[in-house]
């Protein structure tokens, strides 16, 4: 029994431990993140994000990257664009770019598993959005997609908000305190989206991080030629991310333990990719769209995943830029002492409180999700739906 207590402390210890390691990355990428979400015009893309072409795609591709990096957030503003008109390819164009070219995303892969895995991420966002418009005909037709959209139009669309910042400019933003309340809504309702994901990556990481080398070496194929390696860890990256139910930056911390383990770096990138198509998220597909058009598209966004991993990892390979050397277990999960991480995650800490206390003026509405239905609360996307809302609006 006591070996049994002292491998949960050990498990919890882990999990704090790597919470500590990346709480001052969390907060700087997610007040970033609001920022740009409260402060980046949107006006007219709406009704550029319909049509075929690089020109939609693109546009949606630049609005994604101004968003959130919560996945949920993400799946209930591109229904909201496709509802409106967007094509199927600009709505999946605008899911892949707000889940892989956002900052915090890249901040908190930098502090666990260096700037060459970030720099992978934001290349492998713009190479999962090519791919998948190059396939997208080949798994959804246009009747199909029309079909979506009726089933979508039945859906609910969300609520509207509006912020005081839109209609000032960057310095009055910056004087307002409207505005900076808008970055405060915001960061309390990404925080509210997405720390649940967060909670459980960390946890399940910290246990994952108890297993040996010997459970990684079972797992992935490390004693074979490199090819054959290479796509058996791209195809396993995918499954486990969709069977730990984990997405957003909440997969992070599993890829980090998973990088340790001995996974590839392909492998890795398509376990972050794969926040996407998570168990829960393919059940909101099928709620928003239909079944036949989200079981398509779920294995659209796979196969994208897959190829779009091998492709970065063939070209990071070919100039050099995979990291050679692994991390240990002691690297993931490091120690609290006095250092820097102490002097940023305090002053971390001061964001986080003085952002939550500015959301008290307009009052707490919307700023978390309750607990009986977690797929509902999140398809919602609360505060995160205005961010499509402004465009349309305009």
């Amino acid at each position: 029994m006591s070996d049994v207590l002292s491998k949960i402390g050990e498990g919890l210890s882990n999990s704090f431990l790597m919470a500590w390691a990346v709480w001052w990355a969390l907060v700087l990428g997610f007040a970033i993140s609001a920022i740009v979400q409260a402060w980046v015009p949107r006006e007219r893309i709406q009704s550029a994000l319909g049509g075929p072409g690089p020109r939609p795609v693109a546009l949606a591709t630049a609005l994604g990257a101004a968003s959130s990096s919560c996945s949920y957030a993400a799946i209930a503003i591109a229904k909201s664009l496709f509802q409106k008109g967007a094509s199927a390819a600009s709505a999946l164009a605008f899911q892949f770019a707000s889940t892989n070219l956002v900052i915090e995303l890249g901040i908190v892969i930098w502090v666990l598993i260096g700037w060459q895995f970030t720099l992978a991420e934001f290349v492998g966002g713009l190479v999962l959005i090519t791919v998948m418009t190059l396939l997208l005909r080949l798994f959804v037709s246009r009747r199909l997609e029309q079909q979506a959209r009726a089933h979508a139009l039945e859906a609910d669309a969300g609520h509207q908000h509006h912020t005081a910042g839109g209609l000032l400019t960057l310095r009055q933003r910056v004087r307002s305190l409207d505005a900076w309340t808008d970055v405060a809504s915001n960061f309390r309702n990404d925080w509210a989206m997405v720390w649940k994901e967060i909670t459980l990556g960390f946890f399940l990481a910290g246990f994952i991080g108890l297993l040996g080398d010997s459970f990684f070496n079972t797992l992935f194929i490390r004693n074979s030629n490199h090819a054959l390696r290479t796509v058996e860890n791209v195809l396993l990256g995918p499954i486990v991310a969709i069977l730990s139910f984990v997405c957003s930056v909440g997969n992070v911390p599993l890829a980090a333990v998973l990088w340790s383990g001995g996974i590839s770096f392909s492998g890795v990138l398509a376990f972050i990719f794969a926040d996407l198509i998570v168990i829960p998220i393919i059940l909101i597909y099928r709620k928003y769209y239909g079944g036949r058009f989200a079981v398509r598209i779920s294995a659209l966004m796979f196969l994208t995943i897959v190829i779009s991993a091998l492709i970065v990892g063939a070209v990071f390979g070919a100039v050099g830029l995979i990291p050679q050397v692994r991390p240990t277990r002691a690297d993931i999960f490091g120690s609290v002492r006095l250092d820097y991480k102490l002097v940023t995650n305090i002053l971390g800490l001061i964001v986080f409180v003085t952002l939550f206390g500015l959301t008290m003026r307009r009052g707490a509405a919307h700023a978390s999700c309750g607990a009986s239905d977690a797929s509902d609360q999140h398809a919602h996307a609360h505060v995160h739906v205005h961010a499509a809302e402004q465009v349309h609006d305009h």
